[in-house]
Parts: C-alpha cells; sequence; structure tokens
C-alpha cells in the first residue's frame, strides 16, 4: 500500500530549480534511503514530501488525499519529521520534548498518562530514559539528537521522514536510530531518510534513491543503483564497489583523490 506518492514535483526558488521533475512513492513496510552530494536537493525533496514548502510543480499525495487539502493536524497525524537542525532555545527536558511528540494526538484535557508512558518508551528506544529529567542544552549534541528521534517516535505515525538523523552520533547510535526506523517499516509503517553514508543507506533501505543538482538520477534496490560508474560520476571522486565481506549488501569504497591544485 503507498501511503506517500509524489508525481512529478518540482521546487524553484528564485529562477533556480532545487528540484526537478522528481517522482517517487513510499510503500508500506519499506524505508527508501535518499543519498547523493551536498547541494543535491536531498533536504529540500523531504521538505516537500513533509508538505513543509509547497511544490511548485507537480502533485503530493498523502494517505491518499492530496497533501493541500490536508490541515497541518491531519498531516502530523500521518507523517513525523525529524529535521537536521531541531533547536529548543528553552530548557525543556528531555521527557517534556519527547511529549511534544504527541501534540497531534492530545484533547482538550491535555496529556494523559498513555501520552507519558508513550515518551517515555520513546526514550528508552533511543537510550536516552535516563535523560528524562534533564534540560536539553545541558546534552551532547548527539544525545539531543537521539531526544529528538525519541520525538518523532512518540507521534506514533504510520511514515517517518527524517533528514539525517546519524550526522551526529556516534557508531552505536547510528545503527540504533537506523534500525528503529527499519523496525517501524517492520510493523508496517516507512521511513524515507535523508543520508551521506551509502555503505549505511546500503544496510538498511529497501531502495535508495540518488541525488544529482535537484533530479533524482536513480532509484531502486542498493545493487541496482550503488554502481560505481554512476557514484564516481555523481560525487567527482573515484569509486569501486564490492560485495560486504559481511553481509549481502553492496561496500562502497571511495579512493584518494588529488583534489586541491597548488
Amino acid at each position: 500500500m503507498e501511503l506517500l506518492v509524489a508525481h512529478d514535483i518540482g521546487y524553484c526558488l528564485d529562477s533556480h530549480w532545487l528540484v526537478r521533475s522528481v517522482s517517487l512513492s513510499l510503500s508500506a513496510g519499506e524505508v527508501v534511503a535518499l543519498v547523493g552530494p551536498n547541494g543535491a536537493g536531498k533536504s529540500t525533496l523531504l521538505s516537500l514530501l513533509a508538505g513543509d514548502i509547497p511544490p511548485t510543480s507537480g502533485d503530493i499525495w498523502l494517505a491518499g488525499q492530496p497533501i493541500n487539502r490536508l490541515s497541518a493536524l491531519a498531516q502530523a497525524q500521518q507523517r513525523a519529521v525529524l529535521r537536521q537542525q531541531s533547536n529548543v532555545t528553552f530548557p525543556f527536558t528531555a521527557l517534556e520534548v519527547a511529549l511534544m511528540g504527541r501534540a497531534p494526538h492530545l484533547r482538550g484535557s491535555g496529556e494523559s498518562e498513555r501520552d507519558r508512558a508513550i515518551a517515555l518508551e520513546a526514550l528508552a528506544r533511543t537510550e536516552t530514559a535516563s535523560f528524562a529529567a534533564r534540560p536539553l542544552p545541558t546534552l551532547s549534541g548527539g544525545e539531543q539528537s537521539r531526544v529528538h528521534m525519541a520525538r518523532v517516535l512518540a507521534q506514533t505515525t504510520p511514515i517517518l521522514l527524517l533528514d539525517e538523523p546519524t550526522a551526529a552520533l556516534d557508531l552505536r547510535h547510528q545503527h540504533r536510530v537506523l534500525q528503529l526506523a527499519r523496525h517501524a517499516a517492520d510493523q508496517g509503517g516507512a521511513a524515507l531518510i535523508v543520508l551521506h553514508d551509502v555503505n549505511l543507506a546500503a544496510l538498511y533501505a529497501n531502495r535508495i534513491g540518488i541525488m544529482d543538482r535537484g533530479v533524482l538520477r536513480a532509484i531502486g534496490s542498493p545493487w541496482e543503483v550503488l554502481r560505481a560508474e554512476l557514484l564516481s560520476d555523481i560525487y567527482g571522486v573515484p569509486i569501486t564497489v564490492q560485495q560486504h565481506p559481511r553481509m549481502s549488501a553492496p561496500l562502497v569504497l571511495s579512493l584518494p583523490v588529488e583534489m586541491i591544485k597548488e
């Protein structure tokens, strides 16, 4: 079942197309990773799919309805978004931040014991439960990122849209966050994840989309799209692709190249 569909969407800003003619879908049970160099349009595409900005062209459907016909509340009940930067200026505790994810589900009486239990469980799943009472600014960057991931999980939506969720994380927690996204998909949801690490994408994604200068150059299974020739062209460095020594996924290796000339 398709949970999110984009047909021929584009986004133009100051006469410059940041995203051009992209079509993709996100179906129940799958993780789709978006990779590509800096400035390729990955985050802009995710913002379009999240309904944060309206497309200049094309159509987006969320839960079987045009996204521009859904209220902000209705969208928030269908998809949760983790952005690259989530700034919290007040000293909210980690638990209070996680509880923010329950906002789309609150009734007039405010948060319930069930909402609190869901938020605490989300903190536990991101291994931040021990920080529940601590103000967010007292945590490290990686710890804050995991608390925001708990907020996204606490929203309990069928769709997760995650923009570089592993950027501030150590190796263990990079895998932990992607395992949580994989688990959500395995339970009947779906996740679209912007990543810079193509090897993480290969391990966890059913499909990988490669963005380049606003265009979706390829989308398919890891073995279909992670081709040395294509990746070398897009990233501008020599790349080789081989079988992962312990997994069935491809392993992408970049080679040294002389990039600075006197």
